[in-house]
Protein backbone atom coordinates (compact mmCIF):
# COMPACT_ATOMS: atom_id res chain seq x y z
CA UNK A 1 0.00 0.00 0.00
CA UNK A 2 1.40 3.41 -0.89
CA UNK A 3 2.29 5.94 1.78
CA UNK A 4 -0.29 8.56 0.73
CA UNK A 5 -3.12 6.05 1.05
CA UNK A 6 -1.87 4.85 4.44
CA UNK A 7 -1.66 8.44 5.71
CA UNK A 8 -5.24 9.12 4.61
CA UNK A 9 -6.44 5.95 6.36
CA UNK A 10 -4.67 7.09 9.55
CA UNK A 11 -6.41 10.45 9.37
CA UNK A 12 -9.79 8.85 8.67
CA UNK A 13 -9.34 6.41 11.58
CA UNK A 14 -8.53 9.28 13.93
CA UNK A 15 -11.61 11.20 12.79
CA UNK A 16 -13.92 8.20 13.11
CA UNK A 17 -12.60 7.41 16.58
CA UNK A 18 -13.53 10.79 18.02
CA UNK A 19 -16.70 11.16 15.95
CA UNK A 20 -18.31 8.12 17.55
CA UNK A 21 -21.05 9.28 19.95
CA UNK A 22 -21.96 8.95 22.60
CA UNK A 23 -18.74 7.07 23.35
CA UNK A 24 -19.12 6.77 27.13
CA UNK A 25 -16.63 8.67 29.26
CA UNK A 26 -14.86 10.33 26.33
CA UNK A 27 -14.87 13.57 24.40
CA UNK A 28 -17.16 13.11 21.40
CA UNK A 29 -19.17 15.29 19.04
CA UNK A 30 -21.83 16.01 21.66
CA UNK A 31 -19.55 16.11 24.72
CA UNK A 32 -16.58 18.42 25.42
CA UNK A 33 -14.41 18.45 28.52
CA UNK A 34 -13.30 21.57 30.30
CA UNK A 35 -9.82 21.65 28.77
CA UNK A 36 -10.39 19.92 25.43
CA UNK A 37 -13.05 19.94 22.76
CA UNK A 38 -14.24 17.62 20.03
CA UNK A 39 -12.63 19.89 17.44
CA UNK A 40 -9.23 19.48 19.12
CA UNK A 41 -9.28 15.79 18.28
CA UNK A 42 -10.41 16.38 14.70
CA UNK A 43 -7.54 18.81 14.17
CA UNK A 44 -5.10 16.37 15.78
CA UNK A 45 -6.17 13.62 13.40
CA UNK A 46 -5.58 15.85 10.40
CA UNK A 47 -2.16 17.21 11.33
CA UNK A 48 -0.48 13.81 11.79
CA UNK A 49 -1.04 12.94 8.13
CA UNK A 50 2.24 14.31 6.78
CA UNK A 51 4.27 12.51 9.44
CA UNK A 52 2.57 9.18 8.79
CA UNK A 53 3.16 9.59 5.07
CA UNK A 54 6.83 10.32 5.68
CA UNK A 55 7.26 7.38 8.07
CA UNK A 56 5.64 4.91 5.71
CA UNK A 57 7.59 6.13 2.70
CA UNK A 58 10.91 5.57 4.49
CA UNK A 59 10.39 2.16 6.12
CA UNK A 60 12.36 -0.73 4.61
CA UNK A 61 11.48 -4.33 5.44
CA UNK A 62 15.17 -5.27 5.10
CA UNK A 63 16.28 -2.83 7.82
CA UNK A 64 13.46 -2.58 10.35
CA UNK A 65 15.79 -1.17 13.00
CA UNK A 66 16.03 1.98 10.89
CA UNK A 67 12.27 2.54 10.72
CA UNK A 68 12.51 5.34 13.29
CA UNK A 69 9.20 4.65 15.01
CA UNK A 70 10.17 6.77 18.00
CA UNK A 71 11.33 9.63 15.78
CA UNK A 72 8.04 9.74 13.92
CA UNK A 73 5.95 9.41 17.08
CA UNK A 74 7.86 12.40 18.44
CA UNK A 75 7.44 14.33 15.19
CA UNK A 76 3.68 13.73 15.17
CA UNK A 77 3.36 14.83 18.80
CA UNK A 78 5.38 17.97 18.10
CA UNK A 79 3.18 18.79 15.13
CA UNK A 80 0.04 18.25 17.20
CA UNK A 81 1.50 20.50 19.91
CA UNK A 82 1.74 23.34 17.39
CA UNK A 83 -2.02 23.27 16.90
CA UNK A 84 -3.51 21.92 20.13
CA UNK A 85 -2.68 22.82 23.73
CA UNK A 86 -3.51 19.39 25.17
CA UNK A 87 -2.50 15.77 24.76
CA UNK A 88 -5.22 14.59 22.43
CA UNK A 89 -3.50 11.87 20.46
CA UNK A 90 -0.29 10.46 21.98
CA UNK A 91 -1.85 7.02 22.37
CA UNK A 92 -3.34 7.11 18.89
CA UNK A 93 -0.01 8.14 17.38
CA UNK A 94 1.84 5.42 19.30
CA UNK A 95 -0.54 2.80 17.94
CA UNK A 96 -0.96 4.12 14.42
CA UNK A 97 2.73 4.64 13.63
CA UNK A 98 3.86 0.99 13.84
CA UNK A 99 0.63 -0.27 12.24
CA UNK A 100 1.02 2.20 9.38
CA UNK A 101 4.65 1.24 8.85
CA UNK A 102 3.62 -2.41 9.02
CA UNK A 103 1.10 -1.78 6.26
CA UNK A 104 3.78 -0.16 4.13
CA UNK A 105 5.85 -3.36 4.10
CA UNK A 106 2.94 -5.80 3.81
CA UNK A 107 1.72 -7.34 0.57
CA UNK A 108 -1.74 -7.94 2.04
CA UNK A 109 -3.67 -7.71 5.30
CA UNK A 110 -2.63 -11.19 6.42
CA UNK A 111 0.94 -9.94 6.89
CA UNK A 112 0.09 -6.77 8.78
CA UNK A 113 0.05 -8.07 12.36
CA UNK A 114 3.31 -10.00 11.99
CA UNK A 115 5.10 -7.08 10.33
CA UNK A 116 3.84 -4.63 12.95
CA UNK A 117 5.11 -6.89 15.76
CA UNK A 118 8.49 -7.26 14.06
CA UNK A 119 8.81 -3.51 13.69
CA UNK A 120 8.19 -3.09 17.41
CA UNK A 121 10.77 -5.72 18.33
CA UNK A 122 13.30 -4.01 16.06
CA UNK A 123 13.03 -0.63 17.81
CA UNK A 124 16.21 0.97 19.11
CA UNK A 125 17.48 2.88 22.12
CA UNK A 126 17.06 6.14 20.22
CA UNK A 127 13.44 5.19 19.55
CA UNK A 128 13.01 4.93 23.32
CA UNK A 129 14.65 8.32 23.85
CA UNK A 130 12.36 9.91 21.25
CA UNK A 131 9.32 8.25 22.84
CA UNK A 132 10.25 9.72 26.22
CA UNK A 133 10.49 13.17 24.65
CA UNK A 134 7.07 12.65 23.06
CA UNK A 135 5.53 11.61 26.37
CA UNK A 136 6.97 14.65 28.11
CA UNK A 137 5.74 17.04 25.39
CA UNK A 138 2.27 15.50 25.63
CA UNK A 139 2.49 15.64 29.43
CA UNK A 140 1.12 12.13 29.64
CA UNK A 141 1.53 9.86 32.63
CA UNK A 142 1.20 6.12 33.04
CA UNK A 143 3.77 4.29 30.98
CA UNK A 144 6.90 5.69 32.54
CA UNK A 145 5.92 7.18 35.88
CA UNK A 146 7.41 4.32 37.89
CA UNK A 147 10.77 3.98 39.64
CA UNK A 148 12.46 2.32 36.67
CA UNK A 149 13.17 4.66 33.74
CA UNK A 150 10.77 7.32 34.99
CA UNK A 151 10.04 9.69 32.09
CA UNK A 152 10.01 12.63 34.50
CA UNK A 153 13.56 11.92 35.68
CA UNK A 154 16.26 14.30 34.43
CA UNK A 155 18.53 11.29 33.90
CA UNK A 156 15.98 9.12 32.13
CA UNK A 157 17.44 9.37 28.63
CA UNK A 158 20.98 8.88 29.89
CA UNK A 159 19.85 5.76 31.75
CA UNK A 160 18.16 4.41 28.63
CA UNK A 161 21.35 4.80 26.63
CA UNK A 162 23.60 3.44 29.38
CA UNK A 163 21.44 0.35 29.85
CA UNK A 164 20.70 -0.03 26.12
CA UNK A 165 16.94 -0.03 26.61
CA UNK A 166 14.98 0.01 23.38
CA UNK A 167 11.47 1.37 22.91
CA UNK A 168 10.17 -2.18 23.03
CA UNK A 169 12.07 -2.79 26.29
CA UNK A 170 10.64 0.21 28.14
CA UNK A 171 7.12 -0.46 26.93
CA UNK A 172 7.44 -4.06 28.04
CA UNK A 173 8.37 -2.84 31.52
CA UNK A 174 5.16 -0.75 31.57
CA UNK A 175 2.98 -3.48 30.06
CA UNK A 176 1.69 -4.93 33.38
CA UNK A 177 -0.01 -1.66 34.34
CA UNK A 178 -0.56 0.10 31.01
CA UNK A 179 -2.88 -1.33 28.36
CA UNK A 180 -1.30 0.63 25.52
CA UNK A 181 2.19 -0.59 26.38
CA UNK A 182 0.87 -4.13 26.76
CA UNK A 183 -0.81 -3.97 23.38
CA UNK A 184 2.31 -2.70 21.63
CA UNK A 185 4.55 -5.42 23.03
CA UNK A 186 2.29 -8.46 22.63
CA UNK A 187 1.36 -8.30 18.95
CA UNK A 188 -1.67 -6.03 19.51
CA UNK A 189 -4.21 -8.73 20.39
CA UNK A 190 -7.02 -6.29 21.17
CA UNK A 191 -6.55 -4.49 17.84
CA UNK A 192 -6.31 -7.55 15.64
CA UNK A 193 -8.40 -10.11 17.54
CA UNK A 194 -11.17 -7.90 18.89
CA UNK A 195 -11.20 -4.34 17.56
CA UNK A 196 -10.79 -4.88 13.83
CA UNK A 197 -13.00 -8.01 13.56
CA UNK A 198 -15.75 -6.40 15.62
CA UNK A 199 -15.79 -3.10 13.73
CA UNK A 200 -15.49 -4.62 10.26
CA UNK A 201 -18.30 -7.06 11.04
CA UNK A 202 -20.63 -4.43 12.47
CA UNK A 203 -19.90 -1.97 9.66
CA UNK A 204 -21.49 -4.36 7.16
CA UNK A 205 -24.94 -3.87 8.66
CA UNK A 206 -24.91 -0.49 10.43
CA UNK A 207 -23.67 3.09 10.27
CA UNK A 208 -20.02 3.85 11.01
CA UNK A 209 -20.99 5.72 14.17
CA UNK A 210 -22.93 2.81 15.65
CA UNK A 211 -20.18 0.36 14.69
CA UNK A 212 -17.58 2.58 16.35
CA UNK A 213 -19.50 2.93 19.62
CA UNK A 214 -20.35 -0.78 19.82
CA UNK A 215 -16.74 -1.72 19.10
CA UNK A 216 -15.59 0.58 21.89
CA UNK A 217 -18.09 -0.95 24.30
CA UNK A 218 -17.10 -4.48 23.27
CA UNK A 219 -13.44 -3.79 23.98
CA UNK A 220 -14.24 -2.05 27.27
CA UNK A 221 -16.49 -4.93 28.34
CA UNK A 222 -13.70 -7.47 27.88
CA UNK A 223 -10.61 -5.41 28.68
CA UNK A 224 -10.63 -3.28 31.85
CA UNK A 225 -9.26 0.20 31.27
CA UNK A 226 -5.82 0.53 32.90
CA UNK A 227 -6.18 4.32 33.09
CA UNK A 228 -9.20 3.78 35.33
CA UNK A 229 -7.22 1.18 37.29
CA UNK A 230 -4.37 3.60 37.95
CA UNK A 231 -6.68 6.42 39.02
CA UNK A 232 -9.38 4.53 40.90
CA UNK A 233 -8.17 0.95 41.36
CA UNK A 234 -8.69 -2.41 39.66
CA UNK A 235 -12.04 -2.94 41.35
CA UNK A 236 -13.50 0.20 39.76
CA UNK A 237 -12.08 -0.73 36.33
CA UNK A 238 -13.67 -4.18 36.57
CA UNK A 239 -16.94 -2.57 37.63
CA UNK A 240 -16.93 -0.30 34.56
CA UNK A 241 -16.25 -3.29 32.30
CA UNK A 242 -19.13 -5.14 33.92
CA UNK A 243 -21.43 -2.17 33.28
CA UNK A 244 -20.33 -2.12 29.63
CA UNK A 245 -21.17 -5.83 29.32
CA UNK A 246 -24.60 -5.26 30.83
CA UNK A 247 -25.20 -2.34 28.49
CA UNK A 248 -24.30 -4.43 25.45
CA UNK A 249 -26.96 -6.95 26.40
CA UNK A 250 -29.51 -4.24 25.51
CA UNK A 251 -27.96 -3.29 22.15
CA UNK A 252 -30.98 -4.61 20.21
CA UNK A 253 -33.50 -3.16 22.65
CA UNK A 254 -35.40 0.10 22.12
CA UNK A 255 -34.03 1.32 25.46
CA UNK A 256 -30.40 1.00 24.34
CA UNK A 257 -29.98 4.63 23.29
CA UNK A 258 -31.24 5.93 26.62
CA UNK A 259 -29.09 3.47 28.56
CA UNK A 260 -26.06 4.41 26.47
CA UNK A 261 -26.54 8.09 27.27
CA UNK A 262 -27.02 7.28 30.94
CA UNK A 263 -23.71 5.39 30.96
CA UNK A 264 -21.98 8.30 29.23
CA UNK A 265 -23.38 10.76 31.78
CA UNK A 266 -22.38 8.49 34.66
CA UNK A 267 -18.76 8.21 33.49
CA UNK A 268 -18.57 11.92 32.75
CA UNK A 269 -19.79 12.83 36.22
CA UNK A 270 -17.35 10.41 37.84
CA UNK A 271 -14.32 11.51 35.81
CA UNK A 272 -12.07 14.55 36.29
CA UNK A 273 -13.45 17.45 34.27
CA UNK A 274 -9.99 18.16 32.94
CA UNK A 275 -8.83 15.26 30.84
CA UNK A 276 -5.38 14.34 29.58
CA UNK A 277 -6.25 11.51 27.24
CA UNK A 278 -3.58 9.11 25.99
Amino acid sequence: MDSKTIAKIAQIASALEVSGYPKPGNVHRTRDFEDMEFEDFVISGIVIGDTIEKATSKVDKNSLQNAGLGKYILEAVKETDKWIANNTNLGIVMMITPIACGAAISDDFSQLRKNTAELMKATTVEDAVDLYDAINIADAGGMGDQDEYDVASENAKEELRTNKQTMFDVLEISAPWDRLANEMTTGMPVVFEKGYPTYSGLKKTMKANDACVLTFLTILSETPDTLISRKYGDKKADEISSQARELLSFKDDESFSDKLNEFDNYLYEKSPKKRKNT
